[in-house]
């Protein structure tokens, strides 16, 4: 029966099918432009949409540029230049997010030790009587909306690394005070600020709430929210409180879409009223956080429409190709706030009055930011219902982490650095499929609810002291899963770096059985003695041309096994089929981040589209389950 589409999810596909383009034209824009003199939030925000797109392109030129940027600030012992702890300014803890990935990256001490110090100004942030921090010093008692996102994405991301598990428990205090403080009943939005001392002009004498429900203040709320809770443990109890306030925050947004345009206005309940007009970053972080909060799960997929109305409208609204290449971003407020000199008095005529901007650093992240959400629409949808499983029993090294304790490493999915997984993993969850892990032994039990499997490297005594080696009961259990439907993924290693005999008592079950060599044993950085070309129309690796794999072992095949690619007379790659599952199996990790994140290999070698067709040919093979 054919598979029916409604008109919205064909709007979907059809718009999200340019979106990269447009992502990484706002990039070549932006990236235009020189360096800020000072540190800022603004190129925070910016960097944010870089390490967006160079997550879902692999092209290392934006890693480059992120840390071009922060290196330009952050010395070799890990000072901050411009930066002042004393003013405890928290739009300045805003890019230790960049910080925490160049640390998680490279490993660089002085990136560590540079978010350290702006975690230390989290420890001593003047405070409201009730626990809130202050929005900076020389604004005492006050509580903004712009600083949730300012601080409590790096705040959960630090404790996260660092497992600072207490911290949770005052990120999420942040949120709730904030609702309690500033959302209005009727409305379910939430006013710009709050002044616990009700002495500022702008604040209500009785409630201290600011007069006005500001778009981009929102914006940068629900943007707080959703990135959060990528850091937030799974049995935190916070976490549930978060997602409530999430959705109540959606609802409110929703509410206050322009149903003409798709987009949102600059005072975000005065649509009608005179001087009011549409504004572009407001409406890049609502459909960002909307679209995000649907993807991973925390909103009802009903959000989504009005995600996808709302790019319509930005791409209609605010949107133009760039005379010298790239696109403009019209219609962004350049900056709005409370208090100061001169004095801002929160008054919708004050909100008009700020000036709007082309190309506006913040309008611009939250661009991006929204476009990589919106790309992702065509292919989320493949893999919905599906687990991939990562071994991680046969494959268990460990190490000290960065807090003193022990860690996993080493082909793991939240491992950034080079030999991490976590690039192969935002692909599979660009496809929708959900990422796992399985820390002890394989059996029908603890497998029925994965779809993919995953078993890479098993350890050999040189990296573990007691290695889980593969039994036969282990194999007959795996084998059963793949019989009944299961997709296994062997990335072995060379004989030098591997185990090979144990896992044989696997693969031979499907015809597949490692040899004891080491191919394509490439010298310093001489790329071709590892370069391997794909033939057009593969059937895997069906947009790729040209990858990079060395050092790896060679097949020998019987049946049901058979080469899907072939150096010479040697096998590399093999599929087999057996019964409803599907194997496929290469000697070597080979989609670790190390080839996948662009920095080290050119950019000829397309490791990053491999991996992409890899995990698009294994969904396919699971669907058909």
């Amino acid at each position: 029966m054919p598979r029916k589409f409604s008109l919205l999810t064909l709007l979907m596909l059809c718009a999200a099918a340019v979106l990269h383009a447009q992502s990484a034209d706002m990039a070549t824009t932006i990236m235009r432009k020189p360096t800020p003199p000072n540190w800022t939030y603004d190129q925070g925000v910016i960097l944010e949409g870089i390490a967006g797109l160079w997550k879902s392109t692999g092209d290392g030129n934006y890693f480059r540029y992120i840390q071009q940027c922060m290196d330009a600030f952050v010395d070799e012992q890990g000072n901050i230049r411009t930066y002042k702890s004393a003013d405890h300014n928290i739009d300045h803890v805003k890019n230790g997010r960049l910080l925490l990935l160049l640390y998680k990256v490279t490993g660089q001490e002085k990136y560590r030790k540079a978010a350290d110090v702006l975690r230390e100004q989290l420890r001593t942030q003047p405070r409201t009587g009730d626990g809130g921090f202050w929005h900076k010093r020389r604004y005492p008692y006050q509580m903004w909306l712009d600083g949730l996102y300012m601080g409590e994405p790096f705040y959960a991301e630090y404790a996260a690394l660092f497992h600072e598990d207490t911290a949770f428990n005052d990120i999420t205090r942040q949120f709730v005070l904030m609702e309690k403080h500033a959302r209005d009943s009727r409305t379910g939005l939430l006013y710009h600020a709050w002044d616990e001392s009700r002495q500022q002009r702008w604040a209500d004498k009785t409630t201290g709430r600011s007069p006005n429900f500001w778009g981009r203040a929102m914006g940068w709320y629900g943007m707080a929210l959703v990135d959060v809770l990528d850091y937030f443990p799974a049995d935190h109890k916070g976490r549930d409180t978060l997602i409530a306030i999430l959705n109540r925050f959606a609802a409110a947004a929703v509410k206050y879409q322009d149903p003409a345009s798709g987009v949102w206005w600059q005072v975000l309940d005065k649509g009608k009223e005179k001087g009011n007009y549409l504004e572009a970053s407001a409406s890049c972080m609502f459909v960002y956080a909307l679209e995000k909060g649907v993807r991973k799960g925390y909103l009802p997929e009903s959000y989504r429409k009005a995600a996808v109305k709302g790019f319509a409208g930005i791409q209609k609204q605010f949107i133009t190709r760039a005379a010298e290449g790239g696109v403009d971003l019209h219609g962004v407020c350049s900056v709005a706030g409370l208090g100061g000199e001169p004095y801002r008095d929160g008054s919708y005529a004050y909100y008009l009055s700020e000036k709007v901007v082309v190309n506006d650093p913040k309008g611009a992240g939250a661009y991006m930011l929204a476009a990589h959400e919106m790309e992702m629409l065509p292919t989320l949808g493949k893999g919905k219902g599906l687990t991939v499983t990562l071994d991680q029993y046969f494959n268990n090294e460990w190490r000290k982490g960065p807090n003193g304790g022990m860690e996993r490493f080493h082909y793991v999915w939240n491992e950034v650095d080079n030999n991490g997984y976590s690039l192969l993993g935002h692909i599979f969850r660009r496809y929708g499929v959900a990422t796992d892990t399985l820390s002890v032994a394989p059996t029908a039990a603890n497998l029925q609810h994965s779809n993919i499997y995953i078993i890479t490297d098993p350890d050999t005594q040189k990296e573990t002291a007691s290695p889980h080696n593969i039994t036969a009961a282990d194999a007959a259990q795996i084998y059963n899963w793949v019989k009944a439907g299961g997709v296994l993924v062997i990335l072995e290693n060379d004989s030098a770096n591997a185990e090979l005999q144990k896992i044989n008592l696997l693969t031979e079950r499907f015809g597949i059985h490692f040899n004891e060599d080491s191919r394509n044993r490439v010298q310093g950085k001489q790329f071709e003695m590892g370069a391997l070309a794909i033939p057009a129309g593969h059937a895997v690796f069906n947009h790729t041309k040209k990858v990079y794999i060395k050092e790896l072992s060679t097949q020998e095949l019987k049946a049901p096994a058979t080469a899907v690619y072939k150096d010479g007379d040697h096998v590399v790659m093999s599929v087999a089929h057996v019964g409803k599952g599907t194997v496929f199996a290469v000697g070597d990790p080979w989609f670790y981040n190390e080839y996948l994140d662009g920095r080290k290999l050119p950019a000829e070698y397309e490791n990053y589209q491999a991996a992409t067709d890899l995990v698009n040919w294994l969904v396919q093979q699971a669907k058909k389950k």
